[in-house]
């Protein structure tokens, strides 16, 4: 495995999900949790989110990590920024297909 490959600590990538160890504790419906876990997406959901947003990049994004998360938009609006960048890398890392 070549260090671009190397996961970080906080990430745990599978075929089906990728769980994100949050740098602190958050509350996610109405739960303090230390990780998210996003599934692995479909097209429809990926269509939907396109189709929620209108048009705004950060706002399909935010719609498919909260149906992925089975999270409120509103709670991950409330991450810490460097969280949030977790989930972004982790859902990178997830839709990516290592044998291309």
């Amino acid at each position: 495995m070549t260090d671009l490959k190397k996961l970080p600590a906080w990430l745990v990538v599978t075929a089906d999900s990728a769980t994100v160890t949050l740098s602190r504790p958050s509350e996610i419906n109405s739960v303090v949790v230390d990780r998210l876990t996003l599934r692995s997406p479909t097209v429809r959901e990926v269509r939907a989110a396109n189709a929620t947003a209108g048009g705004d990049d950060e706002a399909r994004e935010m719609h498919l990590f909260a149906s992925l998360s089975e999270s409120g938009i509103k709670d991950l609006e409330g991450l810490k920024l460097t969280d949030y960048q977790r989930l972004q890398a982790a859902y990178f890392r997830l839709v990516q297909d290592d044998g291309v």
